[in-house]
C-alpha cells in the first residue's frame, strides 16, 4: 500500500457527562494508530461550538497529533466567526472543515440565514482573515447534497469551494464506490486538483444507520439494506457483515486511487479499528 496515504477519523463533542468521561480513552485508542489528523464536528447538531473546542483541546493536549475543528458559518456573523477562527489560531489550530451548517428546520430556502450563506463565502472569509495560514478541508458530497436542486447545480457549489480557498475536500459517508470515482472523474474534468477523501463509516448498527443515511442522503445499496434488517437483533451477525461490507469497499477506493480514508468514527474506536487492521494498516 503506497506510503503517502493519509488516513483521519472524525469525532463529535459528547452530549453526556458519561460520554465525555469516555473521551480521553477513545482518543487514546485511536490515537494509537498515528493518523493524520483528527476532525471533531461542530457540536450536537451543530448547536454549539464550546463542545468543539474543548474536544480539539484534548486531542491537541493527549497525543500531538493535529485537532481539525468544524466550523460553520450558519446563522452566524462575520464577528462571531472571525473571533472563533482567532480562538482557534491562539490556540494552535492549524486546520479547519468548513462548512455551512445544517439549516434551521424553519428555512424555507437552501441559503443559509447569517451575514456568510454558504461554505465558499466561508472560506474565502477565512483566507481574507488569515492567509494560509489554516489548511481548509471543504465538504464533498459524491451522491448529491440532499438539498440541491440537482446534481449540476451542486458539483458548481463543490466548484465555488475549491476557487474559494479549500486545500482538500472529504466526502459525506457513502457505500457505492462508483459514485465516489464519478465524483473523482468529474473534478478531474473540471480541472480541480486538490485531493478528495473518501469518508467512510463503519457499520454497527442497522437502525442507526438507515437513519443516518436518511438525514443526509447516503443510499444504503438495497442488498446491503435488507442483508443487515434479516439479522435483526443479532448485534455480531450485524457488525461482522458491515466490516465486510465496508473493509471491499475502503479496499476498492484504494486500489482505485483514492489519496486515504476519513472514518466517522461515531465515537467507538474497535468499529474503525478493526477496518483498520482488515485492511492491514500499520498499528503502531
Amino acid at each position: 500500500m503506497p506510503s503517502d496515504l493519509h488516513f483521519s477519523f472524525e469525532l463529535f463533542p459528547p452530549r453526556t457527562p458519561v460520554g465525555w468521561e469516555k473521551l480521553p480513552s477513545l482518543i487514546d485508542d485511536l490515537a494509537a494508530v498515528k493518523p493524520a489528523f483528527f476532525s471533531v464536528t461542530y457540536g450536537a447538531g451543530g448547536s454549539e461550538q464550546d463542545g468543539t473546542a474543548e474536544a480539539v483541546r484534548q486531542v491537541a493536549s493527549r497525543t500531538g497529533i493535529e485537532a481539525a475543528p468544524h466550523l460553520t458559518c450558519v446563522g452566524s456573523s462575520r464577528a462571531r466567526i472571525a473571533q472563533l477562527l482567532q480562538q482557534y489560531r491562539d490556540s494552535g489550530v492549524t486546520r479547519i472543515v468548513a462548512l455551512r451548517g445544517d439549516l434551521p428546520a424553519t428555512s424555507l430556502s437552501n441559503a443559509a440565514p447569517g451575514e456568510l450563506r454558504y461554505a465558499d463565502e466561508l472560506v474565502a472569509f477565512v483566507r481574507e482573515q488569515h492567509g494560509d495560514h489554516f489548511t481548509l478541508e471543504v465538504a464533498a458530497y459524491p451522491e448529491v447534497h440532499p438539498q440541491a436542486t440537482d446534481p449540476a447545480a451542486d458539483f458548481r457549489h463543490f466548484v465555488r469551494k475549491v476557487q474559494a480557498g479549500a486545500d482538500g475536500a472529504v466526502t459525506q459517508y457513502f457505500y457505492n464506490a462508483d459514485a465516489y470515482f464519478d465524483f473523482v472523474e468529474r473534478c478531474t474534468q473540471a480541472g480541480l486538483q486538490v485531493p478528495v477523501v473518501p469518508g467512510v463509516m463503519p457499520i454497527v448498527n442497522t437502525a442507526q444507520l438507515l437513519r443516518f443515511s436518511a438525514a443526509c442522503g447516503a443510499e444504503v445499496p438495497r442488498w446491503v439494506r435488507l442483508r443487515l434488517e434479516a439479522y435483526g437483533d443479532d448485534k455480531a451477525s450485524v457488525q461482522a457483515f458491515g466490516l465486510e461490507v465496508v473493509s471491499r469497499l475502503c479496499e476498492t477506493l484504494l486500489k482505485g486511487g483514492a489519496p486515504g480514508v476519513h472514518f466517522y468514527t461515531l465515537n467507538q474506536a474497535e468499529p474503525t479499528l478493526k477496518l483498520w487492521r482488515n485492511l492491514g494498516l500499520p498499528v503502531i
